[in-house]
């Protein structure tokens, strides 16, 4: 049976494979992070049987309720999209593969702290705030070398792959390609700095993940394109 969630997800791959192609890149170097915020169990299982390929939470406390009740095979890795309170960073590693929003220098020691003495290697994005919205969690561009430096000298149990922004709201598509653009760029900078590789671009929601391919992103967070409006 084809269920709504299914043909949503079809249709958003769909999309992703032909922005790629546009940009000249292809679709299956775009990962689908799905946004689960407000999102039943149930749903978030239907969307790991439609081969998203990874579940992105914005809180730790409602992953923590979700994944009580989660069937030990379905293994899809669950990603922490939303802000990291220094409190809820023990419970977070005990639940998330990724961290998306790592914005300080103070939380990566914290993660460092919890994942050293119990010889955890973590994943982690840093959260740069492209827009320079006050609205916003995430370093700024001009902070974001410091940043790198203590995690690269400081924390070794920390795997820094790449960035993570979420732009302002209200931007028409030339807008929001130009600050992509900018985080793709910032991300080539700083692979120079630093003589090191940042694969990842976590960049592109619901309604711009097509502007966010054509400028380079590697994992799109999806939520109502893929799932419906949330319900509160």
């Amino acid at each position: 049976m084809v269920t709504r969630i299914r043909e949503n997800i079809l249709k958003i791959r769909e999309r992703i494979a032909n922005a790629a192609f546009r940009a000249g890149r292809r679709g299956d170097d775009v990962r689908l992070v799905a946004v689960t915020k407000t999102r039943p169990v149930e749903e978030m299982l239907e969307a790991c049987r439609c081969g998203v390929d990874a579940l992105g939470e914005n809180r730790v406390q409602e992953a923590l309720s979700k994944i009580s009740s989660w069937p030990p095979d379905i293994g899809v890795p669950w990603h922490l999209i939303g802000h990291l309170q220094r409190n809820k960073a023990r419970k977070a590693i005990e639940v998330f593969r990724c961290i998306h929003s790592v914005d300080s220098s103070s939380i990566a020691l914290v993660l460092q702290n919890i994942c050293s003495p119990i010889g955890r290697t973590l994943e982690i994005m840093a959260e740069v705030n492209i827009g320079d919205d006050a609205n916003k969690f995430g370093v700024h561009g001009k902070d974001l070398p410091a940043l790198i430096e203590t995690i690269l000298s400081e924390c070794p149990s920390l795997s820094l792959s790449g960035f993570m922004t979420i732009l302002p709201m209200g931007l028409n598509e030339s807008a929001s390609r130009a600050l992509f653009a900018e985080l793709r760029g910032l991300r080539n900078e700083m692979e120079t700095r630093f003589g090191r590789s940042f694969r990842n671009l976590s960049m592109g929601m619901s309604g711009d993940f097509e502007s966010a391919v054509m400028e380079g992103s590697t994992m799109l967070r999806i939520g109502s394109a893929i799932f419906g409006e949330r319900n509160y």
